[in-house]
């Protein structure tokens, strides 16, 4: 089994784009969360959300691992972009696109996605879709790829 440390650098370094946020897309439970994703989805960004306030070690992990301490976290590639204001600057001037360009979901996100007709997101340490059909089904259907539900 993965520690927490190394769940959360597999997402920041697997998914083309990652956002550590308070709640999740459907359920956004801070305004900086609420700017960070709104300017993410209008650049077309596959997004992958994880939300923190399930387990306050999963702030402070994040924290020790990108060395930036405030929430949202959106990382491109791998990459710290920063916050919600630096994430909204770079989509005024065009280097957000930049960014994104050629960026595409993770082929699991993407088989995901197809299979349950869901965003692009992962939460892999608290669920909070339902989902009708079991992990096994959905493992079996997608072979090398892992889902954490």
């Amino acid at each position: 089994m993965k520690t927490l440390n190394e769940q959360i650098s597999d997402v920041i370094q697997q998914e083309p784009v990652a956002v550590f946020m308070k709640g999740t897309p459907q359920m956004i439970m801070c305004g900086n969360s609420h700017r960070a994703l709104q300017a993410l989805q209008a650049a077309g960004a596959p997004i992958t959300a994880v939300d923190i306030l399930p387990d306050p070690r999963i702030r402070r992990e994040l924290s020790s691992i990108s060395g930036w301490p405030t929430i949202p976290q959106v990382f491109v590639r791998g990459e710290l972009v920063g916050g919600a204001d630096i994430t909204e600057e770079l989509a005024s001037s065009g280097e957000l696109q930049q960014k994104l360009d050629d960026v595409e979901p993770s082929p699991c996100a993407r088989k995901l996605k197809s299979r349950l007709q869901l965003p692009s997101i992962r939460l892999p340490f608290q669920p909070s879709i339902r989902i009708e059909e079991s992990l096994d089904d959905i493992e079996a259907a997608h072979p090398g790829c892992t889902f954490e539900i």
